[in-house]
């Protein structure tokens, strides 16, 4: 079968690229576009564990040179940050994990060491990048940085690489000052200063640069710098340091500014976002700040030429790299490191690493969100700089150094989460119809890219590659003028054409995947096995698949809820969402309270309302203030008795302010039945039937979030019965929609924010969607492959507004999930086959594995979506659910419970 597979990938992926090479402008303004003109691969399930793969974010991976993969596949590992050891053929890998040793003439690990192999260190886990090389005659130190967020405590590892094992030989500690509960490390700089050495450390989490002694590892001095400082270089005796967020604001301050983790910083009032960074320039001499130089948004990485005559800055969040004068402080150039027509083309390319050939004639660029390199040839007496080519990578580049004529490239997403559980630690046995394994998207391999480096023949050739890889001739497309005349349509042809839809309702949902709801379902590529809230739990959710139309190829972009959340509501990641991928040390942005954590451009909701459209947010983007002494079941019950929930919500974004129902409860509250929000929904849509004409928003932005479940943790309802509560509230909202005045052009988007709390046999990203609308009505199957940015894209194309990034502007519209034909019948919502009232039992009634279930499910982790252990509540909502019946313990790999009684 695996062989049928990628040789109908392959022949996809040919017809891909042949579509890409031939679809011309010229063609595109002369052909209808339907969903057959965005691209011929999109009916293949690229869902493959061999290159060429699909991300689920419209981005092929095809990696120029040889790849290296390594970790245990029991984890999630990331590769981060790669410096060469000098005069060898040996490079140290900083990891998520620990750290690796590559030998560059084999491409081959030929070391590993790794926190979990250490009890002292099993928490720790590796930060954001800035791992360094010191080489002294034949003795190899290597430097990085890493975190015990638990404990909250903060190191420096020295090791010693010995030409064959890594060894601990010290480490420095760093405590929290001021209001941050982790100093968090990140960048290193190892300087000479009159025969001595010291090390710089960037201490994101305190806002400040030490200077430490390395022999007698006392600290020189403690500077403040900006806002979460990334990274360091030091030119002559000048210490230039990126600043994430810019300067810290200062009581007197007139600009908006708004809480981050760690402190504050001034933001966008439109978008919530910090519009700007800045580089602190720091005397090494006595630590004081000689200068503030502002730059683009989220600057990261930043180095300096061989000769030390620039210095460069990356910034993650305006797509260009600024040049510094390090004699004047001056901002020389900047480059615009964007492939889709510099500075004017869409945003979302994120430079994140650096590297500079040893001549200073070129810059290579990590473009994380291109899973490229770009090739900047660097300016001269007669030209000034300009992008040279794209060298493909795997996903997210986010290290890079030049070693040996050869590009080494650490891949923060690699090949995404494509670990089947036949590869893991445990032998496969479950049932047969999983016999050929699962996936979850809490494993995959850390992956790096060896490129020699290209000459202009085959440089042009990558970016051809590059821009194929991208889907840029979409780009085209969403650029195009409206026509005049054009009929309407449920999904227009072009943005700006007429829609059959007023009105969107977009509803995020928490944490399924496919086969854990609808893998029960005949008319899907369904696994019965790994189904757990199958028809007798979701059967609204069932009907509306069969009543409308089924889609099982359709994927979540991210693998977690602060990764997923930026997807639905920005269609896109920064560069600080993916530096923490995993680790989480300064912020879980599953709410949008983290200023750092949002790009430029901001949300779906800013995109609309800055083009005219009315907005209204329900339960998204905001906490609900609710007196904490309420037990879910005096919520539920003052519900029944009609007794209104007395409760505010807040965001930390004011251009949400405006658009927010205070009364629909914050999503991120499981304390609160999703029957409350249905209500209260429904109650507003009563409210807007009885206004004169048509005054329902135009976009309705809603979480739905319960379905995320509390475990078995006593005083909450049973996994199952929050689930059956979620669907109930999804089947309520819809019927009452659909039986309102405004059905007639109303379209309905349904989806989870990502896939991590299960598995699922085709991919740990696949998830359920629903479209709900009279011109929905085909019950059929959609074998599509579509993802949460097609959603944003269709609800930009129905409202008539523009993409907001790349990512979005590539994304296929959900054409074929429509017909031109109306049905106007409405959805009847089915009642729930399980009490929503099923309540976990008492501590006191169990014994056993459901007793350890019940304790660990009782962790203040488990207040809040996401905040657990994902494996551990995944096994707790199988034992819930499917009671005696075996777990599937093969599935889980790696696992910090290891009763698989």
């Amino acid at each position: 079968m695996k062989h049928s597979i990628i040789k109908t990938l392959l022949l996809c992926l040919a017809l891909y690229f042949t579509a890409c090479r031939t679809y011309t402008k010229q063609n595109v303004l002369e052909t209808s576009e339907t969903s057959k003109h965005y691209s011929t691969y999109d009916t293949c399930n690229l869902n493959g564990t061999t290159l060429p793969v699909l991300m689920p974010y419209n981005r092929v991976i095809d990696p120029a040179g040889k790849v290296v993969s390594y970790g245990n596949p029991d984890l999630e590992n990331h590769s981060l940050d790669i410096q060469a050891i000098p005069n060898t053929n040996f490079l140290a890998i900083e990891d998520r994990y620990g750290i690796a040793i590559l030998n560059s003439k084999t491409n081959k690990i030929v070391s590993r060491w790794a926190y979990q192999d250490h009890p002292e260190y099993k928490n720790f886990m590796s930060t954001y990048s800035g791992i360094q090389v010191l080489k002294t005659n034949d003795i190899t130190e290597i430097f990085w940085s890493a975190d015990d967020n638990k404990n909250k405590i903060a190191k420096v590892f020295k090791a010693i690489w010995d030409t064959k094992t890594v060894k601990i030989e010290t480490t420095f500690d760093f405590k929290p000052i001021d209001d941050a509960p982790l100093a968090l490390p990140n960048d290193l700089a190892i300087h000479t200063e009159n025969g001595k050495q010291f090390l710089y450390v960037v201490l994101n989490g305190n806002n400040t640069l030490e200077k430490i002694d390395l022999e007698t590892k006392e600290t020189v001095w403690s500077v403040y710098t900006g806002v979460a400082p990334f990274g360091i270089t030091i030119n002559n005796d000048k210490a230039f340091v990126t600043n994430w967020a810019g300067d810290i604001p200062t009581a007197d301050s007139k600009k908006e500014t708004a809480g981050v983790p760690y402190g504050s910083a001034f933001i966008d009032p439109q978008t919530g976002s910090t519009p700007f960074g800045s580089v602190s320039v720091i005397s090494i001499n006595n630590g004081q700040l000689i200068k503030s130089i502002p730059v683009g948004s989220h600057p990261n990485d930043i180095i300096q030429s061989n000769n030390k005559q620039h210095i460069y800055v990356s910034n993650g969040n305006t797509d260009n790299v600024y040049v510094i004068n390090p004699k004047t402080l001056d901002t020389e150039e900047i480059i615009s490191v964007k492939i889709d027509k510099g500075e004017e083309g869409f945003l979302g390319n994120s430079p994140n690493a650096l590297a500079i050939s040893p001549d200073d004639a070129y810059l290579y660029v990590a473009n994380g969100m291109d899973n490229a390199l770009a090739v900047v040839k660097l300016r001269n007496q007669t030209t000034e700089s300009f992008i040279e080519g794209f060298i493909p990578t795997e996903a997210y580049p986010g290290g890079l150094t030049v070693y040996d004529n050869t590009l080494f490239v650490t891949n923060l997403e690699g090949e995404g989460a494509r670990v089947n559980s036949l590869d893991m630690s445990n032998p496969m046995n479950i049932t047969k119809s999983v016999k050929e394994g699962a996936f979850n998207s809490h494993h995959q391999k850390a992956t790096v890219s060896i490129i020699p480096i290209p000459d202009s023949k085959k440089l042009a050739t990558y970016t051809e590659r590059v821009k194929a890889q991208m889907l840029n001739f979409r780009i085209e497309l969403a650029k195009l003028s409206p026509r005049k005349n054009q009929p309407a349509r449920p999904i227009p042809e072009r943005i700006g054409e007429p829609s059959l839809f007023k009105h969107v309702i977009y509803i995020i949902k928490e944490n399924r995947t496919y086969d854990q709801i609808l893998g029960d379902m005949q008319e899907g590529n369904g696994s019965s096995d790994l189904c757990v809230f199958g028809d007798s739990i979701t059967p609204n959710q069932h009907k509306l698949a069969k009543d409308f139309l089924l889609m099982d190829n359709y994927y979540a972009s991210g693998k977690c809820s602060a990764e997923g959340h930026q997807w639905t509501d920005a269609a896109m990641v920064s560069d600080y969402v993916e530096k923490n991928v995993r680790a989480w040390f300064r912020s879980y942005p599953h709410v949008q309270n983290d200023a750092l954590v949002y790009n430029e451009k901001g949300f779906i909701w800013n995109n609309a309302a800055d083009h005219g459209k009315t907005v209204r947010i329900y339960g998204e983007a905001c906490e609900p203030n609710i007196d904490p002494n309420l037990s879910w079941t005096d919520i539920y019950e003052n519900y029944k008795a009609g007794k209104p929930l007395e409760f505010h919500n807040t965001t930390t974004i004011s251009r949400v302010e405006p658009f927010l129902s205070q009364n629909y409860p914050g999503s991120d509250y499981l304390k609160v039945p999703d029957q409350i929000r249905a209500s209260a929904f429904i109650k507003e849509l009563e409210d807007y039937e009885n206004m004169p004409g048509d005054q329902f928003p135009e976009l309705s932005v809603m979480a739905l979030s319960v379905d995320h479940t509390s475990g078995t943790r006593p005083g909450m309802p049973t996994p199952r019965a929050m689930v059956a509560d979620n669907d109930l509230a999804l089947g309520r909202i819809i019927e009452a929609v659909s039986k309102s005045k405004f059905w007639k052009n109303t379209v309905i988007f349904v989806t989870e924010d990502d896939s991590q709390a299960g598995w699922d046999h085709v991919s740990a990203y696949r998830t359920t969607g629903f479209i709900v609308s009279p011109y929905s009505r085909l019950k059929k199957t959609i074998k599509t492959n579509y993802n949460q940015t097609s959603v944003v894209r269709s609800i930009e194309q129905i409202l008539g507004i523009p993409p907001m990034n790349l990512m979005d502007a590539t994304a296929l519209p959900m054409f074929e999930c429509f017909e031109n034909t109306p049905n106007m019948e409405p959805f009847n919502f089915t009642e729930n086959k399980i009490p929503l009232n099923e309540m976990n039992p008492d501590l006191s009634k169990l014994k056993g594995k459901a007793l350890s279930y019940a304790k660990e499910s009782m962790r203040p982790e488990y207040d809040h979506i996401d905040s657990g252990i994902d494996d551990v509540l995944n096994r707790i909502i199988w034992f819930s659910v499917k009671g005696k019946k075996k777990y599937p313990a093969a599935l889980a790999g790696h696992d910090t419970d290891d009763d698989d009684d």
